[in-house]
């Protein structure tokens, strides 16, 4: 092989150039891809300092790509255009910007570059893969399709080029020609038919979930059968056969409890919506407690082996999980006491004790009884994460940090190592939390490191397209791409943009003023000895504070220094700096509502299905005095669910906004009138009012909303409209946890006035109802009281999910 030195030194005829070129590409494109960029580096000034080459244009532009890789940006961008200056007619400089462009982000520049370069170079294979990848991530699937196509002529052997062109017409729904494409392929496959291969299992279930997208059901039942035997995943081979496990119920019971099976709920609980089947496994399951308890059978009229202890404490675990399903807590308990009685040392007892509780709706004493449950094995993650989630679920912030921190990383703190980890659930419940406790801006902080996370995981995509396609993992590639494109529907996104315009709507309706004005403002109202208390409080609290401060000071210095030290060893690793999250700037914001859109407008675009996404919108246009895009919200909130409650709200306080605005223009004035008379059918508020609660008469939530509306359009009917909302007759369907706080807190927060006697009577009623749950407990003062049954309000749904 010809020496780089030699070359340089050489004359510069047309061989000699070609031997330079051939040479130095090889070097430069083998340490940019064993990412040895300091080398390539050297190879570049090797070369550059020749005189006849120090203008080289690819030479240029692959020491730009490999600045870039160190995080040299600017100077990388100079390289690599001044590169392409000087040899715009290379498509290696092409394909290189194209690159820079790709790690910018920029994907639509990028795409412009990769078509250059093929202009160029129309049969360059990397060009036109990088290309296919980009056009994926970017979903254009028809341009796709052309690119796979290109690959495939160009590679008709390979595997990657038949399996890519079928995919793209999987996602461009063309599933006859997708089949053809991968029954063509099949038949190519030399796999015998006794063999069991991976990837050709893989490849069969693939085509065999086209074909079923395709609606070609009774297709796909004979292709599965014809290839059952080359299949690795049988279970889902029986799920498309639509067999199912079928025995009787009263022997799988006795089996499981003899052995001992703890998930043995969970694996019934989905017969659990049809009550008939639940008053067999009732009637099954206490009948074998009370035999074991007198005879230790199960049943009187057995005779022969005795069940274990074991045995007894099995079924008791299972009957306080089914009491505990049906919300008959007093018997849960009853039954979990029994079992912690006669086996102390058993966490599942106790973690079912703390969901029980849970239940219930007392918080405090269900993180106690988690706690208790995670001391019996200290070395159990998940035990540990539910702890966690428990203690924040009681507002206990500090200590369910303390408790994440003996699994994660040492050296930094628990809350900053599972932000880096992407710990999402950990993450909205801090959200839920902070926000319960009016700690707004440490709310918002974790609502945007949420959203980062969701956009780092769309980013992540580029890994996976040509991995897939080489390891033949399709159906999950499909699965993956499809995932992406609705990504932001997730649970955690939902929560988190929900909490985020929960509190923006809150901030701009109630902004956070500057604390020591505030207070000249609340002294100017106290008594001397109130003012003399208050000031003792003030103290207190900024004694606390500065001893907070002074800890976090000591925390983000010791962080900083970790940060540092990690920079310096990831030195040749890309990094983008991330603008820093405040939470006193998050809470202090000057446009909240711009900042609750810009959660909103992905919930608007993939959760249309969920009505509080088009409430949450009428809250902000409500706000910006937006009224056509308020009517839009209702009407497709109205299409959802007609007679939801929250909605019956926000139409009443619709329309008495619009009657109250006589100045708008002609057109939208005319628009609203046709709308509303569809809703409203020429009634006034006052008899749509009365219509909503004698048509939903039973209904708590819903009574609760109608008594809401009813003192708002007249504040006389203040007595009546508590009588509505506080009623728990026996007709009433729903006195369960999460409705008797959401009125509790309507009590108190003004949506029905000054009503504080109301309330603590309507408090004696709920105790005598739910005597466990904390926020109906005798003996809390009346501010306690308040904010009890708020933080319990404020997140209701996160009760009810879990009932």
């Amino acid at each position: 092989m010809v020496c780089l030195e030699e070359l340089q030194s050489n004359g510069g005829n047309g061989q000699v150039s070609w031997q330079l070129h051939s040479v130095k590409s090889a070097i430069l494109e083998k340490c940019y891809e064993q990412k040895q960029y300091k080398n390539g580096l050297k190879f570049c000034k090797m070369i550059l300092s020749n005189p006849k080459f120090a203008e080289h244009g690819e030479t240029l532009a692959m020491k730009g790509l490999t600045l870039n890789c160190l995080g040299k940006k600017e100077e990388a961008y100079e390289f690599v255009r001044k590169g392409l200056r000087n040899d715009v007619k290379s498509h290696v400089c092409w394909h290189v910007y194209g690159l820079l462009q790709r790690s910018d982000k920029k994907y639509d520049e990028a795409i412009k570059c990769y078509r250059n370069a093929l202009k160029l170079d129309k049969d360059n294979l990397q060009i036109l893969r990088d290309l296919s990848l980009l056009q994926i991530q970017m979903r254009d699937l028809e341009g796709y399709r052309e690119t796979r196509y290109q690959l495939l002529q160009l590679r008709p052997t390979q595997r990657a080029s038949w399996i890519g062109y079928a995919i793209a017409y999987h996602l461009l729904k063309d599933y006859d020609m997708a089949l053809k494409l991968l029954e063509e392929f099949r038949q190519t496959q030399q796999v015998p038919p006794n063999k069991i291969d991976y990837e050709y299992s893989e490849l069969i279930l693939y085509q065999n979930q086209v074909m079923r997208e395709a609606d070609l059901f009774q297709e796909s039942l004979e292709h599965i059968e014809t290839y059952e035997k080359q299949i690795c995943d049988k279970l889902l081979v029986e799920e498309i056969k639509g067999e199912k496990f079928r025995e009787l119920m009263d022997k799988f019971l006795r089996v499981n409890f003899s052995k001992g099976c703890p998930p043995l709920f969970t694996t019934l609980k989905s017969l659990y919506y049809n009550t008939e089947k639940i008053s067999i496994i009732q009637e099954l399951v206490t009948n074998y407690e009370a035999s074991l308890k007198t005879c230790d059978f199960f049943s009187p009229y057995e005779n022969g082996e005795k069940e274990p202890p074991t045995t007894l404490l099995w079924v008791q675990y299972f009957l306080a999980q089914h009491f505990d399903k049906l919300g008959q807590y007093s018997l849960a308990l009853e039954y979990i006491n029994a079992a912690i009685a006669s086996t102390p040392t058993l966490i599942e007892l106790f973690y079912m004790k703390a969901k029980i509780y849970k239940h219930i709706g007392n918080l405090k004493e269900a993180a106690k009884w988690m706690d208790e449950a995670q001391s019996l094995d200290t070395a159990d993650r998940f035990i540990n994460s539910k702890c966690a989630k428990y203690m924040l679920r009681a507002n206990m912030i500090k200590e369910a940090e303390e408790m994440c921190s003996k699994f994660t990383r040492e050296g930094t703190s628990a809350m900053e190592n599972l932000n880096e980890m992407q710990c999402m659930w950990f993450q909205t419940e801090c959200i839920s939390a902070y926000q319960r406790l009016g700690r707004y801006g440490d709310a918002l902080k974790k609502c945007h490191e949420v959203e980062r996370h969701f956009f780092e995981i769309t980013d992540d995509q580029f890994d996976f397209h040509t991995y897939c396609m080489r390891k033949m993992t399709l159906r999950a590639y499909v699965d993956l791409l499809r995932l992406e494109d609705v990504l932001r529907r997730h649970a955690f996104y939902f929560k988190a943009a929900r909490s985020a315009i929960e509190i923006y709507l809150k901030l701009y309706d109630n902004p956070l003023t500057n604390e020591s004005k505030q207070q000249e403002i609340n002294s100017e109202n106290l008594s001397a000895k109130e003012l003399k208390k208050m000031l003792s409080k003030q103290r207190r609290a900024q004694k606390k504070a500065k001893l907070e401060e002074e800890r976090k000071h000591a925390e983000r210095e010791r962080q900083q220094k970790n940060q540092k030290k990690k920079r310096d060893e990831e030195e040749e690793e890309a990094s983008g700096l991330k603008e820093e999250l405040i939470p006193e700037k998050l809470e202090r914001i000057e446009n909240p509502l711009e900042e609750a859109i810009k959660f909103l407008i992905p919930l608007k675009n993939l959760v249309a299905d969920n009505i509080d996404t088009h409430l949450l919108a009428f809250e902000i246009y409500f706000r910006k005095g937006k009224f056509l895009l308020m009517l839009q919200s209702v009407k497709r909130a109205f299409a959802i669910n007609n007679n939801h409650p929250w909605l019956h709200e926000c139409l009443i306080k619709f329309s008495k906004s619009v009657s109250n605005h006589s100045n708008l223009p002609d057109i939208v004035s005319k628009v609203l009138a046709q709308e509303m008379q569809k809703i409203f059918v020429n009634k006034d508020l006052e008899s749509f009012n009365e219509d909503f609660l004698k048509h939903n008469a039973t209904s708590l939530q819903h009574l609760l909303s109608g008594a809401k509306m009813m003192y708002f359009l007249d504040k006389s009917r203040q007595e009546k409209a508590i009588a509505i909302a506080t009623r728990l007759d026996e007709t009433i369907k729903d006195k369960n946890v999460k409705t008797l706080l959401k009125v509790s807190e309507a009590l108190l927060d003004g949506s029905f006035g000054n009503c504080n006697s109301q309330y603590e009577e309507y408090r004696v009623a709920c105790h005598n109802l739910l005597p466990f749950t904390s926020a109906f407990l005798p003996g809390v003062s009346e501010v306690d009281s308040h904010n009890v049954a708020l933080n319990h309000a404020v997140n209701y749904d996160v009760l009810a999910n879990e009932i």
